[in-house]
């Protein structure tokens, strides 16, 4: 399956998408690596969340992005269809989140705002220090991503996938893979700890569930066996 693309004309400054996309990269816990020799950002894990990955350009005005996953083999994947639900859900979630950021109005020269970040670009009043003269920056408060829902979902799934798992393993195993990847998602927003903690269930979780029902296989091996 073909790579999820989106392109947005956005025509604001380059610095205001840089530091959205930092931003975002950050809290979602990417990093730059390589897909097969292509330079490409990846977040995740190869054991119970698989990989994530995702590439940017801004010219002209417009932003554009791919993402994908590590599907079966190594194959690409793109974020549709039913393969991989449990991570291109929440992956594609957290990019629409994305590009509304990208989307948002800046104030204008003069205003203020209740931006929960700044980022610079804005030419603002004339002067400076003595000596000094001509225009000089000014930040521009902007919204950042906080994704405080995810993090606060990642300890309800992880707890349930605990809870679970012990009466339905493979259902427990299902919700684990949910959780850790909604903590991830959580991690860099302002209840960080939340998803911290979520994590930290659905390992329980996932643990739980395996060992129980490796148990239950030994167990019906045992019985078959008499």
């Amino acid at each position: 399956m073909s790579r999820f693309t989106q392109d947005l004309v956005l025509n604001k400054p380059e610095d205001f998408v840089h530091f959205i996309m930092e931003d975002y990269l950050t809290k979602h816990g990417f990093s730059m690596s390589d897909w097969k020799g292509e330079p490409a950002y990846r977040a995740g894990d190869a054991v119970v969340e698989g990989f994530k990955y995702l590439k940017w350009s801004y010219a002209n005005g417009v932003f554009h992005l791919e993402a994908w996953i590590k599907g079966t083999f190594g194959k690409e994947h793109g974020l549709d269809g039913a393969y991989g639900i449990v991570v291109t859900k929440p992956y594609k979630s957290s990019l629409n989140q994305l590009f509304a950021s990208l989307q948002q109005p800046l104030p204008q020269q003069g205003q203020t705002g209740n931006g929960q970040a700044q980022a610079g670009g804005a030419q603002g009043q004339t002067g400076g220090p003595q000596g000094q003269s001509g225009p000089i920056p000014t930040p521009i408060p902007v919204q950042v991503m906080d994704n405080y829902k995810p993090a606060v979902a990642a300890l309800v799934v992880g707890i349930l996938s605990i809870v679970i798992g012990i009466f339905m393993p493979l259902i427990g195993v299902i919700l684990a893979c949910v959780g850790f990847s909604l903590a991830r998602m959580g991690q860099g927003s302002s209840k960080g700890n939340l998803a911290r903690a979520g994590k930290i269930c659905s390992i329980v979780g996932v643990c739980l569930s395996a060992g129980i029902w490796l148990l239950n296989l030994i167990l019906n091996i045992l019985v078959l066996s008499l």
